[in-house]
């Protein structure tokens, strides 16, 4: 639950690393099975050939993954994997004689990375205005945080299922024979835990089904237990097309992330190759890397162990009330949470939007914390084996830098 900083301070892990360490830290088991591997075999190349670790690897993040998601490509990152996924929605479509299919829908605010195609479907402005060339053939539905309505929420806001309705408009506008594909993140978290609606994710799905759109989930945070199961999409009990995940898939040990798709994408793409081609010309040098493999098989076999999942599910009302607590403290005017994430919104300085947030943060370090702010917000996900008694320290914590600072 710990870092330690070179002069040897103890720092508590309030953000799993970035979202990513949901086991703890240098967990016994992982290490020794990365070193293992390395021993053994250290690389071996993923194009027309393959190796027996990540087969099995990949077996055992089908054996966790929703209904009928049991086809596993391996990348190096969520950035990879989204723009992975966004390859694989277009071959879809293509395989299925439907070329004119191209546009992607993203959300404001939502995060899928920085290479190219999660830049273009991200709907974070600063992380796009660089970039303008890039962002042809996307459009973007609305955020879902709605302060004045919601504020304070436990769980699910009671408010907003009607901001899906935005899906349909542009469907309106561009047609449903021109768009491929709608990437939302279930529960967004780099743009400041920004918690679904109740009702908002399932109008999406029944949006994207009717029209023959495919739904990408992207799980890079929510995914491996962060909110009680091991994706979100089981949490809420929606199935997407494509499914996209990294981080916590082996507790980050090796860089590894990978997409999962339904039978119905897969067998679109493969089976409509012509003989002999290859069927989905996309890859990287690293994917399925044997050490990385190595560290998903140790970790999910920690997880299934120790029944992190469901610990998490069992600790996450104690989570809850500790984080409401906060509510009435200085300057907080927001306070969400779901499963073992939380995001505590502070008013911002007038003339200095962001620099309360990122004073926290930095007030929070030197007390012995680790948060992670963006902008105003403070968000937390600490790993799945936090205690009690560290969810009060982490908490009290925040509540006494909070009082400290203007």
């Amino acid at each position: 639950m710990y870092y330690w900083t070179p002069d040897g301070r103890q720092i508590l892990d309030g953000t799993a690393g970035l979202w990513c360490i949901n086991a703890g830290h240098n967990r016994k088991p992982i290490v020794e099975a990365v070193q293992r591997q390395a021993a053994t075999m250290d690389y071996a190349p993923p194009f027309q050939v393959g190796h027996p670790v990540a087969f099995e690897a990949a077996t055992a993040v089908a054996n966790v993954a929703p209904a009928g998601m049991r086809h596993v490509f391996f990348v190096n990152s969520g950035s990879e994997a989204a723009d992975t996924a966004i390859k694989m929605a277009l071959a879809y479509h293509r395989a299925r004689g439907e070329p004119s299919r191209r546009i992607v829908i993203g959300r404001e605010r939502g995060y899928h990375g920085v290479n190219i195609g999660g830049t273009m479907a991200g709907g974070i402005p600063g992380n796009r205005k660089v970039w303008p060339a890039m962002m042809a053939g996307v459009d973007h539905i609305r955020a879902t945080h709605d302060l004045a309505r919601n504020a304070f929420s436990k769980g699910q806001p009671a408010h907003g299922a009607e901001f899906a309705d935005e899906l349909d408009r542009l469907i309106a506008f561009h047609d449903a024979s021109n768009i491929a594909a709608l990437i939302v993140e279930p529960m967004a978290g780099s743009a400041g835990v920004l918690v679904p609606p109740a009702g908002y994710l399932e109008k999406l799905a029944a949006t994207c089904r009717r029209h023959g759109i495919l739904l990408i989930f992207d799980e890079v945070i929510s995914g491996f237990g962060r909110l009680g199961s091991p994706f979100a999409a089981q949490y809420f009990g929606i199935t997407p097309d494509i499914l996209t995940c990294a981080k916590a898939i082996n507790n980050a040990a090796v860089p590894l992330g990978a997409v999962l798709a339904s039978d119905a994408v897969h067998d679109a793409i493969v089976n409509g190759a012509p003989e002999g081609a290859i069927e989905f010309l996309h890859g990287y040098t690293y994917s399925g890397h044997p050490l990385a493999c190595a560290a998903v098989l140790a970790t999910q076999k920690l997880y299934a162990e120790e029944r992190l999942f469901e610990r998490a599910r069992e600790i996450a009302p104690y989570w809850e009330q500790a984080l409401h607590s906060l509510r009435g403290a200085r300057h907080v005017i927001d306070i969400r949470n779901l499963g073992l994430v939380g995001g505590i919104e502070l008013e911002p300085r007038a003339g200095a939007p962001a620099r309360r947030g990122f004073e926290a943060h930095v007030g929070c370090f030197d007390a012995g914390a680790l948060v992670r702010c963006t902008a105003d917000i403070l968000a937390l996900s600490p790993p799945l084996v936090i205690e009690k008694s560290q969810i009060d320290q982490l908490v009290e914590t925040i509540g006494a830098v909070l009082q400290s600072i203007d």
